[in-house]
């Protein structure tokens, strides 16, 4: 049996969303014994939950075959890796920017399985 490659992609797109809430709603309710803390937690978990949204719908539209769909999935999981690695790096971090290399070297390889013929 043929592993179905690309809906692997679409199912890394969806597991990077799930696992981004979870990191988002950690974020917010994040106990800091510094009240002005709570402020700057409440940014990364918006930032986050944005994130997660656009991994959503790169994992829902990915297989329509349309260029800008492709290359904003590309840009995002570009962004995510880049980001990830000038920031505090932990061992949280080092599988993010590994989730997301998988996903993204998958999608580079397929890409004629998401771009148009």
């Amino acid at each position: 049996m043929k592993p179905n490659l690309p809906a692997l992609v679409q199912y890394l797109f969806f597991f990077t969303a799930v696992l981004l809430m979870a990191l988002g709603v950690g974020s917010m309710f994040r106990a800091s014994p510094r009240p002005d803390m709570k402020l700057i937690y409440m940014v990364y978990a918006i930032l986050m939950f944005g994130d997660a949204l656009a991994m959503l719908a790169c994992g829902l539209l990915i297989r329509a075959r349309k260029t800008i769909i492709f290359w904003s999935a590309v840009t995002l999981l570009s962004l995510n890796i880049i980001l990830s690695i000038f920031d505090q790096f932990g061992l949280v971090d080092l599988l993010f920017v590994l989730l997301n290399l998988l996903t993204l070297g998958l999608l580079i390889t397929l890409r004629r399985e998401f771009l148009p013929q």
